[in-house]
């Protein structure tokens, strides 16, 4: 049986580990292969504190936050990859779609995960979802037999943005993360540009965990992630 992929698609760098880097832990931990991709560095609008070192250049924060996002990624066992597209505003033409659409055919991942189609704070993330979406349909061409290369189609998930409560968030999926809630914590740290996000997100986990438990009765589970599922969970037997 080969290996159940994991691809994780971020409009910026970090954007995996706050929201679904325990996922990926729990994915890796069980065997499975993970992959991250970014589809820019938020060397603009999300690295804040590296700015405010003097001399700080855009090229440097760059390399900095492609060694971080690596280093965060490998601690939960994944590989990353950056397209370096530019972020505030992100803009995607078709070429990165396509470039995309290729990675998925390559990599045939059987979950996709990413941002929510809403997010009034944040204009990337929208248009991190509408690429992400059309790619999935390019590489797997419907589902049926075409005239290019396709990979099967992928389950496609959203990630719990920032506010869920204005982007149309509703969980429909917790994933018990209580085993590899410290791989989180590893991937968490090492994005020291935005260390300000550590706490809330480890709160968000502690209040999904209570959430998974009043769900499954499992008194065992503390920390969760929320997901929702876009597609139709097929199963053959309920």
């Amino acid at each position: 049986m080969s290996r159940r992929r994991l691809l994780v698609v971020g409009a910026h760098s970090a954007d995996f580990v706050w929201r679904a880097a325990g996922a990926l832990a729990a994915h890796t931990a069980a065997g499975g292969e993970g992959l991250v991709v970014a589809l820019s560095y938020g060397e603009r609008g999300e690295s804040g504190e590296l700015w405010k070192q003097e001399g700080q250049t855009e090229d440097n924060v760059k390399r900095i936050r492609h060694e971080e996002a690596t280093k965060a990624a490998a601690a939960v066992g994944a590989g990353f990859e950056a397209f370096d597209l530019g972020d505030y505003p992100l803009r995607i033409g078709q070429g990165p779609v396509d470039r995309l659409a290729e990675l998925m055919r390559d990599f045939a991942p059987h979950v996709v995960l990413t941002h929510p189609d809403r997010d009034p704070f944040n204009p990337d993330h929208p248009v991190a979802h509408e690429a992400v979406a059309s790619a999935r349909l390019l590489a797997s061409g419907a589902g049926v037999a075409s005239g290019f290369r396709t990979a099967p189609p992928s389950e496609l998930l959203v990630f719990e943005p920032h506010q869920p409560e204005l982007c149309g968030f509703v969980p429909t999926v917790y994933v018990d993360i209580t085993a590899v809630f410290e791989r989180k914590v590893e991937a968490m740290n090492k994005m020291a540009a935005q260390q300000y996000l550590r706490e809330y997100y480890t709160q968000r986990a502690d209040q999904r965990g209570n959430h998974a438990r009043k769900v499954t009765g499992d008194s065992g589970i503390r920390q969760a992630e929320a997901f929702q599922r876009l597609l139709p969970h097929v199963v053959g037997a309920l």
